[in-house]
């Protein structure tokens, strides 16, 4: 019997929730109120994660109401409005639950199950965030870290280019995961990294000499430069051997991949992949480069995110509160 682990890929996640029981509500209301579930859940939102939220969120409200005696014509903002008080928690959970909300009554407005959305009036919470809560990786530890890797072997060479990686183009675990041999690329020019990142979004970036040289290190050590350019560009290893397979790293492993070394260099544990994108922004914005360009190169669709991980007001605090003469 085999005993090998198969990854739970997002299309697996989407088919489990497909299959998954509809709400007693829901089923109560006829074909139209399941063609709106179908219709919300599966046609228009594609990504796996929002989905998985999105219909925990309203199974949680469908669950109450039932709890309530009350059919999905008969729900009223106020119930929503009630709902939302006592599920409690962050700004941010309450607005993702009213969301889903939203969005759900929309479909069932269109599909002439309800007559108006009860959730359309109901008020988010205001959640004002200043800057974000990932901590940054000063300048000084992350030459520390990639300093302190071992070099001497193909996983040293591999942990190192992905260090680099982020280090220098400010992208996200995640879309360092997805990359393939073909994303790392000469353009003519220069070589160029080609990320794909949250919400379908591709952005290419321009590799540095030093980046460039990590992951040109890395891939000769591997002896995969002349594999299928859709071939994974960083693989996970066999066990606790030095041998890479065929499979690229998972998010998760190079969350753990990160964690490892900065604990093998002695940084704080707190740290994390995200800790990069914080310092990359926070030290260009500091040199003066404009919002915009920082912008850009985050893949941020408005300057408020990319002021979120901006840095520079939390330093000026700290030299502030330095001078208390308590």
């Amino acid at each position: 019997m085999s005993t090998e682990i198969v990854p739970v890929t997002s299309q697996a996640i989407a088919s489990m929730a497909k299959d998954a029981p509809l709400p007693v509500l829901v089923e109560r209301a006829g074909g139209a109120a399941r063609f709106a579930w179908d219709e919300f859940f599966f046609a228009e939102h594609h990504n796996p994660h929002t989905q998985k939220a999105y219909m925990a969120a309203v199974k949680r409200f469908l669950s109450w109401c039932e709890g309530q005696g009350v059919e999905l014509p008969a729900i009223t903002p106020g119930m929503v409005g009630q709902y939302l008080v006592g599920l409690g928690g962050s700004a941010a959970k309450r607005n993702l639950h009213l969301s889903a909300l939203r969005g759900f009554f929309d479909r069932l407005v269109n599909r002439h199950v309800v007559i108006l959305n009860p959730a359309a009036s109901v008020r988010g919470v205001k959640d004002q965030v200043i800057e974000g809560k990932t901590p940054e990786i000063t300048v000084e530890q992350a030459r520390t870290l990639l300093a302190s890797v071992d070099t001497g072997h193909i996983v040293g060479l591999r942990d190192r280019a992905i260090l680099a990686t982020l280090a220098y183009t400010a992208c996200r675990g995640g879309a360092v995961a997805k990359l393939r041999l073909g994303d790392f690329q000469q353009d003519g020019t220069q070589y160029v990294m080609r990320f794909q990142e949250k919400g379908g979004k591709s952005r290419e970036i321009p590799v540095r000499h030093d980046l460039e040289g990590n992951i040109r290190a890395y891939l000769d050590a591997a002896g995969i430069g002349a594999e299928p350019k859709d071939r994974p560009l960083f693989r996970s290893t066999l066990r606790r051997t030095k041998q890479l397979t065929g499979n690229a790293l998972t998010t998760k492993a190079i969350c753990e991949l990160v964690k490892r070394r900065l604990k093998d260099a002695g940084l704080p544990s707190r740290l994390s992949p995200h800790s990069f994108r914080v310092a990359t922004i926070t030290d260009l914005l500091t040199q003066g480069v404009p919002l915009e360009d920082v912008q850009y190169l985050a893949g941020h669709a408005e300057p408020r995110t990319t002021g979120l991980y901006d840095r520079r007001k939390k330093k000026v605090t700290r030299n502030i509160v330095e001078r208390i003469s308590i």
